[in-house]
C-alpha cells in the first residue's frame, strides 16, 4: 500500500514518531480548529476534544496503521478501517476534509519533531496517511451510496413520542420519523448519530446504539447522562435528558455500524456488556426472540449494581424466550441483586464456552481490553471476539 522508500522511512522513524504522536495529534487539531472553528462546533465532539480522547484516537490510529504496514503487512486492517468508515459516514465526514486534516497533520509533524522531521520522514508519513485516508474515503463512498445520502446533508428529523427511565442516569427515547424521507431500516447492533443544538451557533454529534428490535417505523435510543467527576458533562447527553421532551424533534443520521451478525448463524454466541454498553444487545436479543432463533446465546452484563443495570427486565425476558438463552448479571454491589447474580470480577472460565463461540463485547475501552484477555484465557479464539467501544475508536482497543 506504500512504496518501499516510504516503508523504510517510516520504519526508521516509527519509534520517535510513536513517542511524540500524541503531541503531534494534539497540535494538528489545535491548528485545524484555528483555521476552521466551525468543525469543532459542527463535526468534532467537544467533550472528546476536552478530555483528549479524540486526539488519542487519531494518534493511535495513524501509528497503529503505520505499524501494520511496516512490521505486519500480512495483517488485514480492513476490520478497523470498516469501523472508522461507518462512524465517518454517520457524522458526515466529507472527502475534501481529508486534505485539510493532512495539511495540518504534516505541519504538526514538522513542529513537534523539529529537525527529525526530514523531507524523507515527512514524505513517508504522508504516504501512510493517504493510504489510510484513501481506503477510508473509498469505503465511505460505498456506504453513502448504499444509504442514498450525501455526506453532511444526511440529517433527518425524528419526533420524540415516549421517554422512559431505564436505570440511574439512563433515559430511553422512542422516536418516529417527522419528515417525508423513506423509512430507515437497520440491523441489530447498529447505531445512529444525534446532532444536538447545544447553543445558538453550534451542534454536537454523538453516536447511540439502537436499543429496540427492527421491524417498525419507530426506533429507540438509550442515553446515559455523562456526568463524571473531573470531566466536563456530555453536551449531547445533557441536551437529550433535559430538552428532548415529548413532541420535540431531534436530528438523526441513517443507521450505521458493523457490529452486526449474519441472520442465519448457528454457532454459540456470547454477549458481554458493561453499563450502557448493553444497548446494542437489547436490539439483538429482541430480534432473536421475535425470530425464534435457536442458537445458544449467553449474556453476561457487568455493572455497579442492579439499579444501574439498563434494560435488565427486557433482556431477561428476551433470553427466557430463547431455547438456549442464559443470563449472567455481575455487580460490584450485590444489594437488591436478583437470584443468580454474582460479584465482580467474573471468571469466564466458569461458562465452559465451546471452542467455536463468537463473542461480542460492548463498553468502555478499558473494559474491552480486560474482557478480551479474560475470554482468550477462557478458550475463546481471538479472531472470534468482536467489539463496539463507546467513545472515540482507539486503535489499541481489541479487534
Amino acid at each position: 500500500m506504500i512504496s518501499a522508500h516510504a516503508r523504510d522511512a517510516v520504519a526508521d522513524s516509527l519509534p520517535a514518531v510513536t513517542a511524540a504522536i500524541q503531541n503531534i495529534a494534539a497540535r494538528s487539531y489545535e491548528t485545524l480548529f484555528e483555521e476552521r472553528p466551525d468543525l469543532l462546533h459542527r463535526l468534532f465532539n467537544r467533550h472528546n476534544q476536552a478530555t483528549g480522547e479524540q486526539q488519542a484516537a487519531l494518534a493511535n490510529g495513524l501509528a497503529g496503521f503505520a505499524g501494520l504496514l511496516v512490521h505486519k503487512p500480512y495483517i488485514d486492517a480492513r476490520t478497523v478501517l470498516e469501523r472508522i468508515a461507518h462512524k465517518h459516514v454517520s457524522v458526515g465526514v466529507r472527502p475534501d476534509q481529508y486534505e485539510l486534516v493532512h495539511r495540518h497533520l504534516m505541519m504538526a509533524f514538522s513542529t513537534v519533531l523539529g529537525a527529525a522531521a526530514t523531507e524523507r520522514v515527512l514524505a513517508g508519513w504522508s504516504e501512510v496517511y493517504w493510504a489510510m485516508a484513501r481506503a477510508l474515503a473509498a469505503r465511505e463512498a460505498q456506504l453513502s451510496e448504499k444509504l442514498g445520502i450525501t455526506p453532511g446533508e444526511h440529517w433527518r428529523s425524528w419526533l420524540v413520542v415516549r421517554r422512559a427511565r431505564e436505570a440511574h442516569h439512563v433515559l430511553s427515547l422512542l422516536l418516529e420519523p417527522a419528515d417525508d424521507w423513506p423509512d430507515d431500516t437497520f440491523t441489530p447492533g447498529q447505531y445512529v448519530s444525534v446532532a444536538a443544538p447545544v447553543d445558538e451557533d453550534s451542534f454536537q454529534i454523538r453516536q447511540y446504539s439502537i436499543s429496540s428490535p427492527p421491524g417498525g417505523r419507530r426506533l429507540r435510543i438509550s442515553v446515559e447522562r455523562q456526568v463524571r467527576e473531573g470531566r466536563p458533562p456530555g453536551d449531547v447527553s445533557t441536551y437529550l435528558h433535559e430538552r428532548a421532551v415529548l413532541g420535540s424533534t431531534i436530528l438523526l443520521s441513517p443507521p450505521c455500524g458493523e457490529l452486526t451478525l449474519p441472520p442465519d448463524a448457528t454457532e454459540p454466541l456470547l454477549l458481554v456488556s458493561y453499563g450502557i454498553g448493553v444497548t446494542p444487545f437489547v436490539s439483538m436479543l429482541g430480534d432473536f426472540a421475535e425470530r425464534g432463533v435457536r442458537r445458544p446465546v449467553t449474556h453476561v452484563h457487568i455493572d455497579r449494581d442492579v439499579l444501574h443495570h439498563p434494560h435488565r427486565f427486557e433482556t431477561e425476558e428476551y433470553l427466557a424466550r430463547l431455547p438456549e438463552g442464559r443470563s449472567h448479571p455481575v455487580y460490584d454491589d450485590l444489594q437488591w441483586a436478583p437470584k443468580g447474580a454474582v460479584p465482580t470480577p467474573f471468571d469466564f472460565r466458569e461458562l465452559a464456552l465451546p471452542t467455536d463461540t463468537t463473542a461480542l463485547l460492548c463498553g468502555p475501552s478499558s473494559f474491552l481490553q480486560a474482557t478480551r484477555a479474560a475470554l482468550v484465557n477462557a478458550g475463546v479464539r481471538p479472531h472470534s471476539i468482536r467489539y463496539e467501544v463507546f467513545g472515540p475508536d482507539l486503535w489499541t482497543a481489541p479487534s
